[in-house]
């Protein structure tokens, strides 16, 4: 295997659940040495969530894949000692505690930046290090519902929606991870590291395009549209005659031509409102009925082979099973095997993305909650003895 991009980077996870995880994740499929530090004795809540097999959390078996494991009081003066030993030889410390938190036990950047001037600090919260909501609690969810996405989310008619997973989190989780190497690279031309402040309300707004400048600019709020969208038609989701669902897009001029003329109504590309993706979109009902009506004719393999020859944007709506069997999933090795002590085999989504000549890699799998911390302290240089004091002390 090539030598990972990452290795040699050293990265302290002290966050719990999802986006802050999620980013330690990330570098470490990429090679970093990554230390999950949890509570001796209230571990990250994340190995508790969703479904579990013989006792083990299968989601934190995806998000603390490539971590070692270790416990850790940071509130106890033996903790506080050990993590600013643990912090002079990392590179990055990523932490999600309520602003004031790390400060209470004497671990906030002054301390951490003195006993590592090159240390970089990713602080992912709800709401970011100031504000006045930055003293409040909040997680993904409120973010989503923040930042205008449940507005914009579920049909006209209906309340606004809420992913059914954990969006927010997951998009913060890579702005930190981007974030974090964009500090990183600093370093290399100032020589000392930085903060991050991640507030997760921030990275699910600026994905959701220019609606900031549009009502700076206009006045203008969008609505919920369902599946349509403002800009284009058609674009939705049709039922097949097989009982199965499909989606097709028209974004680009020629494709929503090339549609029509495959389901037989060439004469609406003639009318004035098709040459823009908004005539088309206030007409959309026209339209969805023209490619619904010839869709529920055919089934879902028929329909597919006549998109593809048409040259026209199509896919079908997936679930998990589907997503496993789907052969330019398959192509990728998007979804890989895993071998694990604990359960064996197991199937989970591979590294992110593919670099040719430094690819990264899955380790190994989420480990057993303090699994490594004996491990981890005798190469910090702590003696057998002192380990045992400290975990006399409750620090471990």
């Amino acid at each position: 295997m090539s030598r990972l991009p990452l290795a040699g980077l050293r990265v302290l996870d002290l966050a719990t659940l999802f986006a802050g995880p999620l980013a330690a994740t990330l570098l470490g499929d990429f090679g970093a040495e990554v230390v999950k530090v949890e509570h001796p004795t209230r571990p990250d809540p994340s190995r508790g969530h969703g479904p579990a097999k013989d006792g083990v959390g299968l989601w934190w078996k995806v998000l603390g894949r490539n971590k070692r494991t270790m416990t850790l009081d940071l509130s106890t003066p033996g903790g506080r000692a050990t993590l600013l030993r643990l912090a002079a030889s990392a590179d990055v410390v990523v932490e999600n505690f309520r602003p004031g938190t790390l400060e209470k036990w004497d671990l906030g950047w002054p301390e951490l930046s003195a006993a590592n001037p090159r240390l970089v600090l990713a602080r992912v919260t709800a709401f970011g290090q100031f504000g006045p909501s930055s003293h409040r609690p909040g997680f993904g969810t409120l973010a989503e519902a923040m930042s205008g996405f449940a507005a914009l989310t579920g049909e006209p008619d209906a309340p606004p929606t809420l992913p059914p997973f954990g969006l927010a989190d997951s998009i913060a989780g890579l702005a930190t991870a981007y974030a974090v190497m964009t500090a990183l690279a600093a370093r290399e031309h100032t020589g000392a590291g930085q903060v991050v402040d991640m507030a997760i309300i921030e990275p699910i707004l600026a994905v959701l395009g220019p609606h900031p400048t549009w009502y700076d600019q206009l006045g203008y709020v969008q609505e919920r549209t369902g599946n349509r969208s403002a800009n284009n038609a058609p674009r939705n989701t049709y039922r097949t005659a097989d009982g199965c669902w499909v989606a097709v897009s028209t974004s680009a001029q020629s494709v929503a031509e090339r549609v029509m003329g495959l389901v037989g109504r060439p004469e609406l590309i003639d009318e004035p409102w098709f040459a823009t993706g908004a005539g088309r979109a206030a007409h959309a009902d026209v339209l969805d009925a023209a490619v619904g009506g010839w869709i529920a004719a055919r089934t879902r393999t028929d329909v597919l082979a006549a998109f593809e020859k048409a040259e026209a944007a199509i896919a079908p709506v997936q679930d998990v099973r589907d997503v496993l069997a789907d052969p330019q999933y398959t192509a990728l090795h998007t979804v890989t095997t895993v071998d694990d002590p604990e359960l064996g085999p197991l199937r989970m989504q591979n590294v992110l993305f593919r670099l040719s000549e430094t690819p990264g890699a899955i380790r190994w799998a989420g480990r057993p909650h303090g699994a490594d911390t004996d491990a981890v302290l005798t190469e910090l240089g702590l003696a057998p003895a002192e380990i045992a004091v400290l975990r006399e002390a409750g620090a471990l």
